[in-house]
C-alpha cells in the first residue's frame, strides 16, 4: 500500500503541475487583462494613461511572459504563498478562504441530503420493481434529471420572491438579511436556513433523481447473482438479502461516486450561486475570469484540482475496505 500511494502521490504533482500550467496559459491568453478589464467600467477621464498602466503591469508582473510568471507562481506554493488578489489586494488564501464556509453550507448539506436519501430510494425502487408505485417514482427522478437546475432556480425565484413578496412565504437570494448583524444568535440561525431553501433544493434534486436510479441500476444487477438465488433458496428475507448481501456488492461503484463528489463540495455551482447571490467559490471563480483576476483563478485552479485527486485517490482506498479483494501493490 505503502508503495502505491508513493506512486500515485507522485503522479498526482506531475498531474498538478500539467493542469495548473495549462489553465495559467489559457487564462494569460484570453483577451484583455485586469488594467483592460477594470478600465471599461472607469471614467474615461480617470482612466490610467500608457505610461502608468505599464508600470501597473510591471507591477503585477503581468509584462513578463505567462510560462516565466506561472514559473514564479509555482515555486511560491511550497511556502503557501498564492499570491494576492489583483482585485482586492489582499492574498489569495484569504479571499478563497472567505468564501469556503457559504459553499461548504450548500453543497455539504446537499451531498449529505443526496445520499441520505438516494440510497434508501434506491433499494425500495429495487424492492418494489415494476410495482405501480415504482414507475411513478422512476418518472418524476427522471423528469427531476432532465430539468436544468437554472430553470428551476429562476422558476422559484420568481414563485417565492416576486409572486409571495411581502407575504410569510418570500423567500430571497442572498445568503442573509440586510439586518443580519442585528438579529440574536437563534434569529441568525434561521435567517440563513431561510435563505438556503430554494439553492439547496435546487442543488440537490438532480443529484439525488441520478443517484437513486444510479443505485438501482446496481442493485438490479447484483440481485441476479448467483449467490443470491443461493441466499434466496435457503430461505433469507427480500430485505435481508437486499441489504446484507446485494448492497454491499454495490458499493464498489457507489464508492466511486462518492470519491469523485469530494471537489463539488467546495468547487460550488457557478451558475446557481450566481442566480441566488450566495457568495461561495463558484460565484467568486465567475468574478475573477471577468476582471482576469489570475491569483485568484489559479488558487482556485489548485484547490479544486487537489480535491479532485484526493477524491479519486481516497476512492481507491476505500475500495479494499468494502471489498478485501481489492489489493494494492
Amino acid at each position: 500500500m505503502f508503495t502505491y500511494l508513493a506512486r500515485r502521490m507522485l503522479l498526482g504533482v506531475v498531474t498538478l503541475i500539467v493542469v495548473t500550467m495549462i489553465v495559467y496559459g489559457l487564462a494569460r491568453n484570453m483577451p484583455g487583462n485586469p488594467l483592460t478589464m477594470a478600465a471599461e467600467n472607469m471614467d474615461p477621464s480617470k482612466r490610467l494613461s500608457k505610461e502608468d498602466q505599464l508600470r501597473m503591469l510591471q507591477a503585477f508582473e503581468l509584462d513578463k511572459p505567462w510560462y516565466e510568471a506561472y514559473f514564479r507562481w509555482i515555486i511560491k506554493l511550497p511556502v503557501g504563498d498564492l499570491g494576492t488578489s489583483f482585485r482586492e489586494r489582499r492574498p489569495v488564501i484569504h479571499v478563497n478562504g472567505e468564501r469556503i464556509g457559504p459553499t461548504l453550507l450548500l453543497s455539504g448539506l446537499s451531498l449529505l441530503l443526496t445520499y441520505v436519501l438516494a440510497v434508501p430510494l434506491g433499494l425500495y425502487s429495487t424492492l418494489r420493481s415494476n410495482h405501480w408505485d415504482e414507475r411513478l417514482s422512476s418518472v418524476l427522478l427522471y423528469v427531476l434529471y432532465s430539468l436544468p437546475t437554472y430553470v428551476a432556480a429562476l422558476e422559484l425565484l420568481v414563485l417565492f420572491y416576486l409572486r409571495f413578496k411581502g407575504t410569510a412565504w418570500q423567500l430571497e437570494p442572498g445568503m442573509v438579511s440586510d439586518n443580519y448583524a442585528t438579529l440574536s444568535s437563534a434569529a441568525k440561525v434561521q435567517d440563513i436556513s431561510k435563505h438556503l431553501i430554494l439553492p439547496l433544493i435546487c442543488f440537490t434534486y438532480g443529484s439525488l433523481a441520478y443517484y437513486s436510479r444510479f443505485v438501482k441500476a446496481n442493485m438490479e444487477e447484483a440481485i441476479r447473482q448467483d449467490y443470491i438465488r443461493t441466499a434466496r433458496a435457503k430461505g433469507v428475507g427480500p430485505i435481508a438479502i437486499l441489504i446484507k448481501h446485494a448492497f454491499r456488492n454495490t458499493l464498489i461503484p457507489f464508492v466511486t461516486l462518492l470519491g469523485l463528489s469530494l471537489p463539488g463540495i467546495l468547487s460550488g455551482s457557478i451558475i446557481l450561486e450566481q442566480i441566488f447571490s450566495w457568495p461561495g467559490m463558484g460565484s467568486l471563480f465567475i468574478n475573477a475570469l471577468t476582471v482576469r483576476d489570475y491569483p485568484v483563478i489559479m488558487g482556485l485552479t489548485l484547490m479544486f484540482t487537489v480535491l479532485t485527486l484526493v477524491g479519486q485517490l481516497l476512492a481507491d482506498i476505500l475500495y479494499a475496505l468494502v471489498d478485501p479483494r481489492v489489493t494494492y501493490t
